[in-house]
């Protein structure tokens, strides 16, 4: 820390400062809670922040906040004012760093200005000011709201109830340790795998002990983001974990439920697998429903004005977020379930209750996007094709075929294609080489689907229906092969599969894009693998071969997908964000 005589000897000592680290200019006459100067000088999301009478800037914006300093230098010495002459200023801005931050935003230079609520932030200029500075300083526990503050504003009932009131402290005593959010992260990773090993020992003291576990690393799931909130520790790591880990502890836990069910003398494969599809389906429609919106310039659904209504009724927006099952009520009851009875019973309840949840947001998102008046943006409509996920050969076929026309065209379309390739591996004869037709007029149907840009008002829908004709398939081709191990072997490459799914999302979501085309192309798209399981179905039928293939496909998506998704998520171009939105 550096005291400087004026603006020109604050440029002095920046110009000096190396140009890989963060710089802050502090006004002298600074008052205010320690957490206002933490929000708005050490979150490393944002390249500029500012808060009254204090900015930083990150090293990529290091050359505008000189180039600022120095015309705001010039300006002040010349007795020129930094605004317009008829302007108004907030008394934050006519303070140097507060000049420099509207400097920085008329060269287009982005400066968050963090919410600071209660919290204090002045630059008093007379002894009125200053006592009421300091009145208010007295009067707000900073350290109350920094503990407050580090809890989701938008969570699920048994979240907020049930763990946030004590996590919160675990999060405290996490950083006054120097724990970082991703060892918490690890942490919470470790003991749900734990927690699945001991499922899959298939005795009553495995799965009690199951059980418990899982809630702990629930805790810890939910610690780790309120200690990246209450430290500002944002990383781009911690996005990848974040973004990945619940996946990865939620199907593992799946497996070791399902493993255990099988060394008591019952199998439940296929329920697992089910389960998993399922909710995974259940995201993208989330998913998919999110980014198609995402910059919608106004709210005109009438369903939207509804819940917005709703949300006014405070009971009921309790109720309408249990609905949907997210992470925390679902996993208390498996954790619940799993402690008081079986396997079989666990997987019934997820199926039946992820079903409901499921009917009850489609059915609300597809009443939103028929009543709403708005066109899809290009932006909307790129973030669509990417969930698509769509291969060389659906590519193929969209550069040779003509886009159909029609506003629902392009659901209507991957809707068909995906029951001709569900129905085909239902309802026709296992290994008959009409499932392998099946799959080719899928593959047809997917590229046609994609032909034309998703402006569509239902054109959300296309990633979802990919996504349950490639799952469901595999899950089906599995179950009516009668190989051991078959429905296991699937249960991997969905595994797999997903990841690269929910992945896409994420980088998305992060605004860095969907991974890049030559992964899609390697790993076949949604149509190929589809396409190429009917052939393996139809080839190696009711033979150990088949388990073998699966295996081999599942090994060989998860090592390209898993290796360019760490090479993504550690890199410099990984945006640092937390997720702080949807239920998952």
């Amino acid at each position: 820390m550096q005291t400087a005589a004026d603006a020109g000897d604050a440029a002095t000592l920046l110009a000096a400062v190396p140009a890989g680290r963060r710089v802050a200019l502090v006004d002298p006459r600074f008052v205010g809670h320690v957490h206002a100067l933490r929000l708005g000088l050490t979150d490393p999301r944002f390249p500029a922040a500012t808060v009254p009478g204090a900015l930083t800037a990150q090293p990529e914006a290091r050359g505008a906040l000189l180039r600022a300093l120095h015309r705001t230098t010039a300006a002040v010495g010349a007795g020129a004012p930094v605004v317009e002459p008829d302007a108004d200023p907030a008394p934050e801005d006519r303070t140097v760093p507060g000049r420099i931050a509207v400097a920085l935003e008329a060269e287009g230079t982005a400066v968050q200005r963090p919410a600071l609520g209660s919290l204090v932030a002045a630059v008093p200029t007379d002894p009125e000011q200053q006592a009421a500075a300091e009145a208010g300083l007295a009067s707000v526990d900073d350290e109350a709201v920094r503990l407050r503050n580090a809890v989701k504003a938008h969570d699920g009932f048994f979240t907020t109830y049930c763990i946030s009131p004590y996590s919160r402290y675990i999060a405290r005593w996490c950083a006054r340790r120097n724990l970082t959010p991703n060892q918490v992260t690890t942490a919470s990773l470790i003991t749900a795998l734990i927690a699945a090993g001991s499922a899959a020992t298939g005795t009553r003291g495995g799965y009690v002990a199951a059980g418990i576990l899982l809630l702990v690393s629930f805790v810890l799931d939910c610690t780790d983001g309120q200690l990246a909130r209450y430290s500002l520790q944002y990383s781009t790591m911690g996005a990848w974990l974040d973004a990945t880990f619940d996946r990865a502890k939620e199907y593992a836990y799946y497996a070791g439920l399902a493993i255990g069910a099988v060394r008591g003398g019952d199998d439940v494969w296929t329920l697992a697998l089910g389960a998993m599809v399922l909710q995974a389906c259940r995201h993208v429609v989330d998913f998919s429903f999110n980014e198609a919106n995402h910059d919608a310039v106004a709210n005109t659904s009438p369903t939207a004005a509804l819940s917005d209504k709703l949300d006014n009724v405070g009971w009921t927006v309790w109720v309408r977020r249990m609905i949907v099952l997210p992470i925390g009520e679902r996993w208390a009851m498996i954790a619940v379930l799993t402690a008081l009875t079986t396997p079989r019973i666990v997987f019934y309840a997820l199926l039946v209750g992820c079903s409901l949840a499921a009917c009850y947001t489609t059915a609300g998102r597809l009443l939103r996007s028929l009543t709403r008046r708005a066109s899809r943006t290009d932006r909307a409509a790129q973030a669509l094709a990417d969930l698509a996920d769509s291969g060389p050969l659906a590519q193929a076929v969209a550069k040779v075929a003509p886009g159909l026309p029609g506003a629902f065209t392009a659901p209507a379309v991957a809707l068909l294609g995906t029951l001709v390739m569900i129905g085909g591996a239902l309802f026709l004869p296992y290994g008959s080489p009409l499932t392998v037709a099946a799959a080719a007029v899928y593959v047809v149907l997917s590229g046609l689907a994609v032909a034309r840009p998703l402006k569509g008002a239902l054109d959300w829908l296309v990633p979802p229906f990919f996504r349950a004709a490639e799952y469901v398939t595999i899950l089906v081709l599995a179950a009516r092969s009668d190989v051991p191990h078959a429905v296991p072997a699937a249960f991997g490459l969905v595994s797999a599969v997903a990841y690269h799914h929910y992945d896409t999302v994420y980088r998305i979501r992060g605004g860095t894009g969907a991974p890049p085309q030559w992964l899609v192309r390697t790993i076949g798209g949604h149509e190929g693998r589809t396409a190429l399981v009917a052939v393996l179905a139809a080839v190696l039928t009711h033979t150990s071969d088949f388990t073998t293939a699966l295996t081999a496909l599942a090994v060989a998506v998860a090592l390209v997908v898993l290796v360019e998704s760490i090479r993504f998520w550690v890199s410099s171009s990984a945006p640092a964000v937390h997720d702080e939105g949807e239920l998952a």
